[in-house]
């Protein structure tokens, strides 16, 4: 940049022009060479001329977006500029806010700076965090700019997963069996049954937050179990959302083995290529009109021989899958996960609980693999040892679960109860006195159970004296 260059051009509206004086000012106080037309433009040049040529020079811009700014053609002209000189050729370009205004679609993606309503320490503050930037000098943020970065980072706000106007039969599937599961969704449809799958999304759908919002609020997940199917990352995040939120379930199984998330429910058998006979049909009539009605749903039992049997993951490949949900903040997928682990290792699977001499059967090496993964992503806020650390004493046995629910964030107090759904449950999970909520061992597939309570108070129990014949020695 030669001597006559500026470090940086400042964009405004007429309107704003006093106030981004002073702006101005601080910049050039911190020894900035400013282009501030008011200041810059001599009265023998043409404005539009010695304009057009410093944003052609210019390597840093800073644009005052204001409600006066957006009436502004010329303002507007000159942030459409910086715009693309930002894109084009990699010139640093400011966004700064005034009068509480909405931050365009492109300044959205830049790092802005908002001057609405400041005091004039923080004017100062700022106005010395842009001319450390501009410069190339460290300038690390205040708290308010910290505050701006979280703005500027997520400007998206909370938009909760409300329910559709027609809760539908959720029919997941891998790419794989596209065919299969087109044809399923089309032959409930022709029963009058509602139906959503992904082929259902729009243009312009936010594809996330949709599926969340069907899963969550599904009568029912269908779900189509081939090979392909349970090597999917996406179908199985999309079954454990559906058991996040308790809603039953409806496994096709096409191919393969029976899903491993799903090894404890009934499911229908279409091994041989086809689609749902007309005694499955009216089996998910009846399920929608439970759902509908708010009443508990009827489905057979899961067969204690099943023809299939399930998929099996070796310990190394459950551990590997829990380190990925935990490592992408899934704690409820991750808890769900951990269930399994455990359960299988004991061969309860399909039943979902375990006794005290179940719990002997569960390999000390699973369990320390489990702690290592949930007090690694965690900074050892959770995991089993975690939670020893803050059980109670209990007597010879240990505490019971009420007692033990209410230290760790569980239950508000050993008399109070615990929600009775899992997704109101680990809304529960928090920092503080909450930190060794996870893992919960709760079942969310057997919340139906009459007696559900009962089987997890005894797993819990079960496992945790378990985990205290170990005592303090390394796992």
């Amino acid at each position: 940049m030669n001597d006559r260059s500026n470090d940086v051009f400042l964009s405004y509206a007429a309107a704003d022009a006093v106030w981004t004086a002073r702006l101005a000012g601080e910049l050039d106080a911190h020894g900035l060479k400013t282009f501030f037309a008011e200041w810059s433009i001599g009265p023998s040049e043409v404005i539009i001329h010695r304009v057009e040529a410093e944003l052609l020079a210019t390597r840093n811009g800073i644009a005052v977006i204001s409600p006066a700014a957006a009436r502004c053609g010329r303002a507007m002209d000159e942030y459409a500029a910086l715009a693309t000189a930002s894109a084009e050729r990699g010139l640093r370009f400011v966004p700064v806010l005034l009068g509480r205004v909405a931050v365009p679609p492109f300044a959205a993606n830049r790092v802005w700076r908002d001057f609405s309503d400041v005091t004039d320490e923080e004017f100062k503050e700022r106005a010395a965090e842009l001319a450390a930037v501009v410069a190339g000098r460290p300038a690390p943020p205040g708290a308010a700019a910290a505050r701006d970065n979280l703005r500027a980072a997520h400007p998206s706000p909370h938009r909760p997963l409300t329910a559709p106007a027609r809760p539908a039969f959720v029919v997941c599937h891998d790419p794989a069996d596209a065919a299969y599961g087109s044809a399923l969704a089309g032959q409930l449809r022709e029963a009058g049954l509602p139906v959503w799958s992904t082929g259902d999304l729009r243009p312009g759908d936010a594809h996330f937050w949709t599926i969340r919002q069907q899963l969550r609020h599904a009568v029912a997940v269908v779900v189509v179990m081939t090979s392909p199917s349970q090597d999917s990352d996406d179908v199985t995040r999309m079954i454990l959302e559906g058991q996040v939120h308790g809603r039953p379930f409806v496994p096709v199984l096409l191919d393969g083995e029976v899903n491993y998330h799903l090894a404890a429910s009934w499911h229908i058998d279409a091994r041989d290529g086809a689609l749902l006979g007309a005694a499955d049909l009216d089996l998910l009539h009846r399920l929608h009109e439970d759902v509908t009605r708010g009443r508990p749903p009827r489905l057979p039992e899961p067969r204690r021989h099943a023809p299939a049997p399930s998929v099996r993951l070796t310990p190394a490949a459950g551990l590997e899958r829990l380190r990925a949900h935990l490592a992408e903040n899934e704690y409820q997928h991750a808890d769900l996960l951990t269930t399994r682990l455990v359960m299988e290792s004991a061969g309860r699977l399909t039943e979902g609980w375990l006794s005290a001499r179940d719990a002997a059967a569960v390999p000390r090496e699973l369990l320390a693999g489990i702690d290592a993964l949930w007090a690694r992503h965690t900074h050892g806020r959770q995991g089993f040892r975690r939670q020893l650390g803050l059980a109670p004493a209990g007597g010879p046995r240990g505490p019971g679960l009420p007692e033990l629910g209410a230290v760790l964030g569980w239950r508000d107090t050993a008399e109070a109860a615990v929600p009775r759904l899992y997704r109101d449950f680990a809304r529960r999970a928090g920092p503080g006195g909450r930190a060794g909520f996870y893992p919960t061992l709760r079942d969310p597939g057997h919340e139906n159970a009459p007696d559900w309570y009962d089987r997890w108070s005894s797993t819990v129990l079960a496992l945790h004296a378990r985990l205290r014949e170990w005592g303090t020695d390394p796992w």
